[in-house]
């Protein structure tokens, strides 16, 4: 039986009929007349650097959802269009993008980051500007309290940090666990809560390191774990620097358990980790099973390329700002309280409900486990 745990759009640029993709520039449906009234609202999303392929998956995403929406007379009658800036999962990069976004273009609405680091930059140029910022895949705790405009579609870590260290400790029966993570604001999220909850189950944490964003040499830390002899690595990474780790821990020949976390859901981590990745665990927001959409994304991006993580919230998230842009307009305020009204809606992510805090009130997980070069389900 696999161990799963229950705790709890880009569009196509409209100028002229003519489609495009630059950054930063206004999407929404080419096919509908020019001239029509529009409501548009902003996104930041990683299109560029270590987690672009999360980001262009989300963007195509929200290209689905606005195509449909606008397929269907829009909001009110209007065209939904979405103002693209750059977050590059860097949190300078996202102020600019917010500030851009805010003060420039005048959004009501922003979807993103994607990035933890993302999210929480922007967060305090949303909240005093009284613009609602959705995150479509943000998981750092912290964001819990970021701010009353501030939500997320995607679970905190307070439920991915338990459920990993709960597998760890009573599944994987390991008592000494190393920690292996990025210098940023989702690693540093996670692991901390990892770190609270094995260790009071009773585990020991014998061995912390951490690498910078870009790195391709982990070598130094991956020696200073193997020295330690940990049962376990809890390797918390973006799936560029994981390879590089993965592909360095086989070279060295650690032997330890290794557990990741939900960015490693990417295909490209495991293809191109051939022959060092056999074993590697993680775990992963379970997302219901929807082919017929990562086929509607591959379409977009590239077949083998598209994934439901983080997509298919995204997708989830333009429904949710269009249903309360239908009711609200462009009122931030009423925008806002209709997102928090917001329990048991079926999504392609998912029931989504909000808490208090404009947090989702559940999450299910599952364990993955690396076999042939593919991720299944893991059978214990």
């Amino acid at each position: 039986m696999a161990w799963k745990y229950v705790v709890v759009a880009i569009v196509v640029a409209f100028l002229a009929g003519i489609a495009f993709f630059g950054l930063g520039q206004p999407t929404g449906l080419a096919s509908l007349e020019a001239g029509k009234e529009r409501i548009v609202i902003g996104a930041i999303q990683p299109l560029t650097g270590s987690v672009a392929n999360v980001g262009q998956n989300a963007r195509a995403a929200m290209e689905i959802a606005v195509e449909e929406i606008n397929a269907k007379g829009g909001i009110g009658g209007k065209e939904l269009v979405v103002k693209f800036e750059d977050g590059q999962c860097d949190a300078k990069a996202a102020v600019t993008a917010a500030k851009k976004l805010v003060e420039v273009d005048g959004v009501k609405v922003i979807i993103g980051g994607t990035c933890s680091a993302e999210t929480m930059a922007a967060a305090p140029i949303t909240e005093a500007g009284k613009v609602v910022q959705l995150s479509n895949c943000s998981s750092n705790p912290a964001i819990t309290n970021a701010g009353d405009y501030i939500f997320r579609v995607y679970p905190s870590d307070s439920f991915q940090g338990e459920v990993a260290a709960e597998f760890a400790f009573n599944g994987l029966k390991a008592k000494k666990a190393a920690i292996l993570s990025c210098i940023s604001d989702w690693c540093t999220g996670i692991k901390d809560v990892f770190r609270e909850k094995f260790t009071g189950l009773g585990g020991n944490i014998v061995e912390e390191q951490e690498f910078q964003m870009g790195s391709k040499d982990l070598k130094t830390q991956l020696l200073k774990i193997k020295e330690t002899g940990p049962d376990l690595v809890y390797f918390l990474g973006y799936p560029k620097e994981s390879a590089a780790g993965i592909k360095q821990a086989k070279e060295l020949g650690l032997d330890a358990k290794i557990l990741g976390a939900d960015a490693w859901v990417d295909p490209a981590l495991w293809s191109s980790t051939t022959g060092s990745n056999e074993g590697m665990m993680y775990t992963t927001v379970k997302n219901p099973e929807n082919q017929a959409f990562v086929e509607a994304l591959e379409e977009k991006v590239g077949e083998g390329n598209g994934t439901l993580y983080c997509s298919s919230q995204s997708y989830d998230a333009v429904y949710l700002i269009a249903e309360a842009l239908e009711k609200c307009g462009e009122n931030s305020e009423c925008i806002k309280e209709e997102l928090y009204k917001v329990k048991g809606y079926k999504g392609f992510s998912g029931t989504i409900s909000f808490d208090k805090n404009g947090d989702l009130e559940t999450a299910e997980y599952s364990i993955q486990i690396v076999r042939n070069g593919e991720a299944v389900d893991y059978q214990g």
